[in-house]
């Protein structure tokens, strides 16, 4: 169980912070992205601080801190909750296996932190 937290959050760990890079190089795809569902761009370098945040604690609970790894999860798991949630709201479904996908992980990594002795 322990091969498949490190794995999962591992590579939650990896997207989560490539997404934080591209929400502060400001790429062009995270910019049309957000337009379509309505978050302004003004949003995006604080949304970008969020996903490094969570990016930082879920490493940190790898490395030991187990309380600060939870909270980094459970705040991931909120986060791309709200992300699919804005594009349902925006009714914006072609793209929308993107911020499921991370909200998988989310809650993967969520999951397996909390399994673990």
């Amino acid at each position: 169980m322990f091969a498949a937290y490190v794995t999962v959050t591992v590579v939650m760990i990896a997207a989560t912070a490539g997404t934080a890079l591209a929400d502060f190089a400001g790429a062009r795809f995270v910019l049309a992205n957000s337009a379509e569902v309505g978050v302004s761009p003004s949003w995006i370098p604080l949304l970008g601080w969020l996903k490094a945040a969570g990016a930082a604690g879920l490493l940190l609970g790898l490395l030991g801190a187990r309380l600060v790894g939870l909270a980094a999860a459970a705040g991931l798991v909120l986060f791309f909750t709200g992300a699919v949630v804005a594009h349902a709201r925006a009714r914006v479904f072609h793209n929308i296996a993107f911020p499921g996908g991370f909200l998988a992980l989310a809650i993967g990594s969520l999951t397996l932190a909390v399994v673990q002795p």
